[in-house]
């Protein structure tokens, strides 16, 4: 069961802490707020196109939630696709009622773990080395397809105004450029780049009738049919996803990106859980796009400069204000974000990904796991258990198994469960190994009793009469 403190001096704390950052540092905390973008806008343009959810609904419900989010945990937390049951949508060109079955099966479960406390007992059982290999595996999955989806169709010769390898190069060099000056607003530089290159595209998709019924806010209605499509193959592919991701590794990321103090406390994965539950049980029934938090989307945010939930305000106060718009103006809309060049968008995700994988850098140095209580060193009155080379490298290979078999299979609860099977495969071979070398040692010493006692015992009487 979940257990409720007092929220109100956690809500003090992080309207402070939000109030504080945007004041003193308000271009960089602008510029995370877009570092999610380049995964947000691609899925939700192609489900518009597929008639699979409501842009309006999309925009004012997943803005609301930006809000609420970033006035609750004061922390740049996304709000992102859902990405199994959106690849699946698109893929099968599910109607709405089918998307936003899916979406709410998926939310009835993480709920039902979240106030049961399944999710607190997963997250405990689960090892820190499994939960770096699921960010860092996480992370090269954002580069694989930003690489594979998003830059590898794009030529040296491509249309002039940004859909080619020569802006991707550019883009890239300029992301090269933050190292050096880490203020810069990359993001905000890059997204009004594209935004600029989407108007003066000759390309650009005229408005017309093909997304009329995106500026609508429905009422869904899902049929058991429609459940029984969704939950057989777009949420079973989605909630391990969600559980292992978006809730157990967005939780440890938040808490090592951003620890507390300085920051706010970092959401528990239960919060989460009931976070992203309460999110889409809301909003999937007017039609919304199925979303989630996610640690790929934090890595982003805090990469180009987010550190409070006041990024994310200004980033749902603006979709929520679009949302508005687009009840009269939804084709042209659509039209402007699907025309933003990929090879920018692509360099958005290719970065949110290495900074999501960066975190696996700290396995045996930094690592949760491995501080213990010591009131007179470290940033939280602990100090940094030491580990042997045999412990170091028994927890890299237990990450290297999490990414390997999570990258083979693509996805996240096949490289959990292999994981997790090697850490107790290794913990039982360490146990075996150590009850041999105590036998052996038991034999040794009770052969060595028996052979030497009695000669022993008299020679030690022998030196004991001597020396009195």
């Amino acid at each position: 069961m979940i257990s409720i403190g007092n929220p109100i001096p956690r809500l003090r704390k992080t309207h402070r802490h939000n109030v504080d950052t945007i004041t003193s540092s308000p271009v960089p905390e602008l510029s995370g707020s877009l570092g999610d973008l380049g995964t947000l806008l691609p899925l939700m343009t192609a489900l518009v196109l597929t008639h699979s959810i409501s842009l309006t609904s999309t925009l004012l419900f997943t803005g609301a939630a930006n809000i609420l989010t970033g006035l609750v945990f004061g922390i740049p937390l996304p709000v992102q696709p859902m990405k199994a049951i959106a690849a699946v949508a698109i893929a099968r060109k599910f109607t709405i009622e089918e998307n936003v079955a899916a979406g709410i099966v998926v939310a009835a479960w993480v709920g039902l773990f979240s106030v049961t406390g399944v999710l607190h007992k997963i997250n405990a059982i689960t090892p820190i080395p499994v939960v770096k290999g699921i960010q860092v595996g996480a992370g090269l999955s954002l580069c694989l397809s930003a690489g594979s989806k998003m830059l590898a169709p794009l030529t040296w010769t491509g249309p002039w105004w940004g859909d080619n390898l020569i802006w991707a190069i550019a883009a890239a060099l300029l992301l090269l450029c933050t190292s050096y000056f880490p203020r810069m607003p990359y993001a905000i530089i890059l997204f009004t780049v594209g935004i600029i290159f989407s108007l003066v595209s000759p390309e650009r998709n005229s408005p017309s009738d093909s997304t009329s019924a995106a500026a609508a806010i429905p009422i869904i209605h899902p049929s058991g049919e429609d459940f029984w499509k969704a939950t057989t193959t777009a949420s079973l592919g989605q909630l391990p996803l969600t559980i292992l991701n978006s809730v157990i590794a967005a939780s440890a990321l938040a808490s090592d990106l951003l620890p507390s103090p300085p920051y706010p406390a970092s959401p528990s994965v239960t919060e989460l859980g009931l976070s992203v539950s309460a999110i889409n049980l809301v909003a999937c029934w007017f039609g919304a796009m199925p979303v989630c938090h996610g640690s790929g989307g934090l890595a982003g945010q805090f990469r180009f400069g987010a550190r409070s939930g006041a990024s994310i305000i200004a980033l749902g106060s603006a979709k929520f204000l679009l949302g508005l718009v687009t009840l009269f103006h939804s084709d042209a809309i659509v039209a402007v974000l699907s025309g933003i060049p990929k090879s920018l968008l692509g360099v958005l995700v290719l970065a949110a990904g290495i900074e999501l994988a960066k975190v696996g850098e700290s396995i045996n140095t930094d690592a949760r796991d491995l501080r213990v209580l010591d009131n007179e060193n470290g940033w939280d009155g602990k100090k940094v258990k030491q580990l042997t080379e045999e412990e170091k490298k028994e927890r890299w290979t237990i990450m290297l198994v999490t990414i390997a078999t999570l990258l083979a299979f693509r996805n996240d609860g096949v490289g959990f469960i292999a994981g997790l099977v090697w850490h107790l495969g290794s913990r039982a071979a360490s146990r075996l190994q150590e009850w041999r070398e105590l036998r052996e040692g038991r034999i040794l010493l009770r052969r060595a009793s028996q052979q030497y006692g009695e000669r022993t015992g008299l020679l030690f009487h022998e030196e004991s009469d001597r020396v009195a």
